[in-house]
């Protein structure tokens, strides 16, 4: 039974926790306001992992300085502020919706929009179209139906 639980612990996939014990903060509270900050920043070297998972040189000193803000007294945002200075908005894993990135943020929804607009009008026109009336046979043709018909 040690066996298999040894097993299935080494099997699953868990995440690289990459911050190292000389950089947690000797305040719980503290530390969990720099994990939680730290999981919104994105490493600039690995691009799809924050700092909080990173094991890339960069990720440990923005992990370092995240937690030199907050023990200098710095609140969430402006710690996130003061490291979005230093690396530009590439660095968190959700955008501002302002500037340049406001573009973005209303990019999908207007996208949707007309899609849903050239939907409709496309179904509308289709429902408004008349099908092609056919012709009342004649009543010779009526007759060579029916013999075919019967044949």
């Amino acid at each position: 039974m040690k066996r298999l639980v040894l097993l299935i612990a080494l099997l699953l996939p868990m995440a690289a926790f990459a911050v190292q014990p000389d950089e947690v903060l000797p305040d719980p509270a503290a530390e969990a306001r720099a994990r939680e900050i730290s999981q919104k920043l994105r490493c600039p070297v690995c691009q799809g992992e924050n700092i909080d998972e990173s094991n890339a040189p960069v990720s440990r000193d923005l992990r370092l300085y995240v937690r030199e803000r907050i023990v200098a007294g710095d609140s969430n945002d402006q710690v996130i502020d003061a490291v979005v200075d230093r690396f530009g908005e590439f660095v968190l894993f959700e955008p501002r919706a302002r500037g340049g990135n406001l573009v973005l943020w209303l990019a999908g929804p207007v996208m949707a929009l007309l899609a849903l607009l050239g939907a409709w009008r496309f179904l509308r026109s289709r429902a408004q179209a008349r099908p092609e009336t056919a012709e009342t046979l004649s009543q010779a043709e009526r007759e060579r139906l029916d013999q075919i018909m019967r044949d």
